[in-house]
C-alpha cells in the first residue's frame, strides 16, 4: 500500500501498471484510477476482502489478463498490491504464474517467496489449491489429445 500512494517512488520505478487489489472504501487504499490520471498509469482495481470465505477466485482470470498484457510489453513494470502486500496480491500473483507459466502452486509460493514474504491466508490457497487442480486436468486432457492425433 504505501509504495502505491508514493507517487514519486512510481515514477522512479518505472512502474507502467498497478493492480490495487485492496480496492474500495473498506480496505483503506484509496487511489483507484483517478489517483494515477496524470501519470500514464494504467489501473486495475478489485474489491477483496481478506477473509478466507471471500472468494477471490472470481478475479484470478481478470487479474491474470490484466498482468499478462502488461508484460507483454517489454518496458512495462506492474505493481500488485493490497493492504499489507502478503494476502490478497499474493493470490492473485500466485493465479497468474499459474495460469501463464504453467506453475503449480507450491511452485508459484516457493518462487514468490524466494523475492518477499507472502502468506495467502487458507481460503485463498484453498481456491489455489482447486485451480491448481482445474489447471493440471487441462494440461492432462491436451496432452491426451495430442497423443490421439
Amino acid at each position: 500500500r504505501k509504495t502505491a500512494l508514493e507517487r514519486p517512488g512510481l515514477r522512479v520505478l518505472g512502474i507502467t501498471h498497478v493492480l490495487n487489489a485492496a480496492e474500495g472504501k473498506w480496505n483503506n487504499v484509496l487511489t483507484g484510477a483517478h489517483y494515477y490520471t496524470d501519470m500514464d498509469i494504467q489501473y486495475f482495481g478489485v474489491e477483496a476482502d481478506d477473509k478466507p470465505t471471500f472468494n477471490i477466485s472470481q478475479f484470478f482470470c481478470s487479474a491474470t489478463q490484466f498482468i499478462h498484457e502488461a508484460l507483454s510489453h517489454p518496458q512495462s513494470k506492474v505493481l500488485v498490491h493490497c493492504v499489507m502486500g502478503r494476502s490478497r496480491s499474493a493470490a492473485l500473483v500466485l493465479a497468474y504464474l499459474m495460469m501463464e507459466h504453467g506453475l503449480t502452486v507450491v511452485d508459484a509460493i516457493e518462487h514468490v517467496r524466494q523475492r518477499r514474504c507472502v502468506l495467502p491466508n487458507h481460503g485463498f490457497l484453498r481456491q489455489l489449491r482447486a485451480l491448481d487442480i482445474t489447471l493440471q486436468e487441462d494440461r492432462l486432457r491436451q496432452k491426451r489429445g495430442m497423443q490421439e492425433q
